[in-house]
């Protein structure tokens, strides 16, 4: 093969990677978005444990918990981007695991108001978060709609679950929510 072909073929390879070199073209950015809460452990888990917990409500709470959660936490994205950050951050994030966890495994049934509440605020640490550690060269827009939907996702996989499951099956996502909890705790420990 001559020099010539090696150019045009080493062109060829890497002209599509080229394309994207440069602002404005953000699949990057949404997956980057979609990669933080899956990626995270402590993410996985809060978001999980949402899921789970709103499978175990009555009524309007199995939609208003994970759509508040998706709705704070992007205001809180929306902050973070903005730089706003949030005394005890990470505390609040590795909290909201350990207190989901409780949730699930005690199978907790507040009124909406204060179950929606603690909702809110677990996710404002989740959001400010997403928001800090946003990519270099993503636009806030891509990257939160990753988020979201990646949350979004994250919710309802847990909620599936839990309502695929049959009645007899209770005390696995109860010991689901216990495993999240002690993961909580170690994340606080630590």
């Amino acid at each position: 093969m001559n020099v010539n072909k090696i150019l045009i073929t080493t062109a060829l390879l890497f002209g599509p990677a080229l394309a994207f070199a440069h602002p404005g073209h953000d699949h990057a950015g949404v997956l980057s978005g979609i990669a933080h809460p899956i990626f995270g452990l402590d993410h996985l888990l809060a978001m999980l444990a949402v899921g789970l917990w709103a499978a175990q409500q009555n009524g309007a709470a199995r939609w208003a918990l994970p759509l508040t959660f998706v709705a704070t936490m992007l205001i809180g994205g929306l902050a973070g981007f903005a730089g706003i950050e949030m005394a005890l951050m990470e505390t609040g994030i590795a909290g909201s695991v350990l207190a989901l966890g409780l949730l699930v495994a005690l199978a907790v049934r507040p009124p909406l108001a204060i179950a929606a509440a603690l909702t809110a605020l677990f996710a404002a640490s989740h959001g400010v978060a997403h928001g800090l550690e946003l990519p270099v060269l993503s636009s806030p827009s891509g990257y939160a709609a990753g988020f979201v939907f990646a949350t979004a996702a994250l919710h309802a996989a847990g909620y599936a679950l839990v309502r695929a499951l049959p009645q007899a099956a209770a005390p696995l996502v109860r010991i689901a929510g216990a495993a999240s909890a002690l993961t909580g705790a170690w994340l606080l420990a630590g």
